[in-house]
């Protein structure tokens, strides 16, 4: 049976509600938009348009690979704060940071998505600049996005950079420091995963953010995000099933993997592409403090990523209990 929401429902709610339909929308629809716009302009008398902004493209072309273009009037506007209220989220930090340090940040889990890394690292939703004072985040994201019109301007807004290595090497290479690159190391093929209860992370293998901060001497900092998988239902699609390898198939083509899933709706709370109102709290481990080596051995990166899984094993379980999570749950790594 539907279960529609109540008429009763508060403005503030509204709102939020709102808040992260726009951003479902962006994410989903609005790139396929913007692409239609910018030909479809070609064939009109508003061609001039579209040429006039193939010019700003061609001059902006290195911007993703050279930390982006933060716009703080963007970042730390109302909606952000309202579409963090909706699950609520929450960004919670063990440590201060150094701002005159540079790090690498690992986030997990993946999430279907990533609304967590999204309001934490690309706005002010939960008052990043607050609570780190003097460090500039940066949520890395696959070079595909920033080949979509319009759409690649307002992701670049958010802090939002290619995940090229020129790229890494370009904030990292700053001596003044205070840059915080965040990489969500399970990526796209995580997401195929996420599903309530579910404590599994693609990252066994995931050696390169490692490497990178042993070339650059960045420090590394492992962060957990509870709650992060919770927000949608996911059909089955266990190893060796037919949909799952389609799935891995498209994703290897495509660079981008397609979650089968669904969450509520804005008026019922049954089925639809809106998450369910749940608890995100993303918690921010102490950093590993990284010697540069440029050109470290394989035996190096492998000692520095079991340490920096240690470290993550060790942050999900020292707050495990206060989020439901039963005592016997650990984190599994593939």
């Amino acid at each position: 049976m539907i279960s529609f929401a109540p008429l009763s429902v508060p403005l503030e709610r509204r709102l939020q509600t709102l808040a992260v339909v726009q951003w479902i929308f962006s994410f989903l629809i609005s790139g396929i938009i913007c692409i239609a716009i910018f030909i479809g302009l070609f064939f009109t008398r508003f061609w001039f348009l579209s040429m006039l902004y193939s010019a700003w493209w061609y001059l902006d072309r290195d911007t993703p690979r050279k930390g982006g273009r933060q716009i703080q009037f963007l970042k730390r506007c109302r909606v952000w704060k309202y579409m963090a209220d909706y699950f609520p989220i929450s960004l919670i930090k063990t440590v201060d940071l150094d701002p005159t340090q540079n790090y690498i940040a690992g986030f997990h889990p993946h999430g279907v998505l990533a609304a967590g890394p999204f309001i934490n690292f690309c706005t002010e939703g939960t008052n990043f600049s607050s609570l780190f004072p003097g460090i500039r985040s940066h949520l890395m994201m696959l070079t595909l996005w920033f080949r979509i019109p319009v759409f690649r301007d307002y992701i670049l807004a958010g802090g939002l950079v290619t995940s090229e290595k020129e790229c890494v090497s370009y904030l990292l290479n700053k001596k003044e420091g205070g840059n915080l690159l965040v990489i969500i190391v399970g990526g796209a093929q995580e997401a195929l995963d996420a599903r309530p209860g579910n404590y599994t992370l693609l990252l066994r293998n995931r050696k390169g953010f490692v490497k990178l901060a042993l070339l650059h001497g960045a420090s590394l900092l492992p962060i957990f995000s509870f709650g992060e998988n919770d927000l949608f239902d996911q059909i089955d699609n266990p190893q060796g099933s037919w949909l799952r390898w389609c799935q891995e198939k498209l994703q290897k083509v495509m660079g981008i993997s397609l979650p089968l899933f669904h969450g509520r709706g804005i008026f019922q709370y049954n089925f639809g592409l809106l998450p369910y109102r749940r608890q995100i709290t993303s918690i921010v481990g102490k950093p590993i403090k990284v010697k540069q080596n440029t050109n470290p051995s394989q035996e190096e990166v492998d000692r520095l990523h079991q340490q920096y899984m240690t470290e993550l094993c060790n942050l999900f379980e020292a707050h495990k209990t206060k989020y439901n999570i039963p005592p016997e749950q650990h984190l599994e790594f593939r």
